[in-house]
């Protein structure tokens, strides 16, 4: 025994035990590859999600299982020669025979070393794998075919430069062990092919508002009003520039006002307004309730309240109205075909110049197709064979111009329509807006059909929010006065 010291020891435990061999092997192998792929994510922020899954889910959990397999080999060894491998037998002969301490203090300088190393490198692993996870292409674009929708409404919205986990997990340990367990029932049931078509809203999966919109967004700071000007487009030969131009009421809840108004009276603190809903998506409200500061309450339910209740099969609960309620998509934001395609004419994406192109946009974009390849198939073919028909000279002239247009129509088609997923023009409501349905967003209240014992209703007047100053106007006055042009 005495020819041999504590590392020589372990080594050959470690060569002799098949165990901690194949995680030797293991270690040895993955290691180069894991160190370098998370250095160069270090300096250069990797941003493709395959190949971090490839390093982060399944190289770096076999590299930390080759190191657990080669302590548990060493440990438990017992070949032809029992070494007794830190055992108290084995420790103490090195601080009581003459000469084998000097030995010992070099043997444990090697194993502190190696730990150390192993300690950093398993270290710098969880926290690039924790990042990793937390990062938006991994949330957007890993599991693509499921996510695409999202992930593509998410990149055309306001909100593109604020991480997924900025809202959907909340700070400290609770909210991130509830991510993580729901993050595994998900990828389970994309593995199993389970999930649903089209994805449910998370509506009570998210943090609350004052946890996440209230971090940057503070509703009792805001003050007076915000003009709004939005450019559409007529379905006419020349595709017609019309504006709309309303005075939003944003209001103020509180503090820098003498008391809370406008929209975001709402969510002022001496106002508590609560709800019940038919169901998790709150589209039917059937009662509310305003508690005022004194504690005064006031319930406004609909005349069919009752019998609406009777009929759910899993009314919600009472919940207190927050940000959320009227801007349910912040970021995940699908417009409907009018204003998808106004939106790329404004843009310039789609050549005004082009005849008639916002009517037969219209016309391609909100036919019902199986596949996305399909719909580009059918909506390139048909707008040319509409235009080589009635328009061939301009075919012949200017042939770009038709093609950057149809490349403009079917990117927003693209953006907003998702058959595999099953996701329609109009699939995901934005309470924010009327759209063409008058049964949505404020109107869920706002209707004239909630009223209370005293004969009070909620009102559906439009200025209530918002003041109408043009509407579809090609030269409204209002915005040559506001431009400072001549009457």
């Amino acid at each position: 025994m005495g020819q041999f010291d504590m590392v020589k020891d372990f080594f050959l435990g470690i060569s002799r035990s098949r165990i901690s061999f194949i995680g030797g092997m293991l270690v040895t192998i993955t290691a180069p590859f894991l160190l370098t792929y998370m250095l160069a994510d270090t300096i250069w922020h990797i941003k493709n999600p395959y190949s971090g899954a490839a390093v982060y889910l399944a190289l770096g959990p076999v590299f930390l299982g080759g190191l657990a397999m080669v302590f548990i080999g060493a440990f438990f060894f017992r070949g032809e020669r029992d070494t007794h491998l830190f055992t108290f037998e084995y420790m103490r002969r090195y601080f009581t025979k003459p000469g084998m301490f000097h030995r010992l203090r070099k043997n444990i300088f090697l194993i502190v070393l190696l730990t150390s190393v192993n300690v950093a490198v398993f270290s710098m692993f969880l926290y690039r794998a924790y990042h990793y996870m937390e990062s938006t292409s991994f949330c957007g674009q890993f599991c693509h075919t499921v996510m695409q929708p999202e992930h593509t409404a998410f990149q055309n919205s306001a909100h593109s430069r604020v991480a997924c986990v900025e809202c959907h997990i909340g700070s400290g340990a609770d909210w991130f062990v509830k991510s993580k367990i729901s993050g595994a029932r998900q990828l389970l049931a994309v593995v199993a092919d389970t999930y649903p078509t089209p994805i449910v809203t998370p509506v009570h999966g998210l943090r609350p508002a004052r946890d996440t919109c209230e971090e940057c967004h503070r509703p009792e700071l805001f003050h007076g009003d915000k003009l709004r000007i939005t450019k559409r487009f007529l379905p006419d030969e020349k595709n017609s520039a019309v504006h709309d131009v309303l005075l939003m009421k944003i209001g103020s809840a509180g503090d820098r006002a003498k008391s809370s108004h406008g929209i975001h009276w709402h969510v002022a603190p001496e106002n508590k307004i609560t709800y019940r809903s038919t169901d998790h998506s709150r589209m039917v409200i059937p009662e509310v309730i305003l508690t005022e500061a004194d504690g005064t309450q006031t319930v406004f339910r609909t005349p069919d309240a009752d019998e609406l209740f009777e009929e759910a099969t899993s009314a919600d609960e009472m919940r207190e109205m927050d940000c959320i309620d009227c801007h349910n998509r912040p970021s995940h934001i699908y417009l409907l075909p009018d204003d998808a395609l106004d939106l790329k004419l404004a843009a310039g994406n789609i050549p005004r110049d082009l005849p008639y192109i916002k009517r037969q946009a219209m016309e391609v974009i909100t036919v019902s197709y199986e596949t996305s390849e399909l719909a580009h198939d059918a909506i390139t073919n048909q707008l040319n064979n509409w235009y080589k028909k009635n328009y061939p000279q301009l075919v012949k002239t200017n042939p770009e111009l038709l093609d950057r247009a149809i490349t403009g129509v079917i990117a927003a088609y693209s953006e907003n329509v998702f058959p595999k997923m099953k996701v329609e023009w109009g699939t995901y409501v934005n309470h924010i807006t009327h759209g063409p349905d008058f049964d949505i967003g404020c109107f869920r209240c706002h209707d004239d059909m909630h009223e209370s014992p005293d004969g009070k209703t909620i009102s559906a007047d439009c200025n209530t929010c918002h003041t109408l100053l043009a509407i579809e106007e090609e030269d409204p006055a209002i915005l040559r006065t506001l431009q400072g042009q001549e009457m």
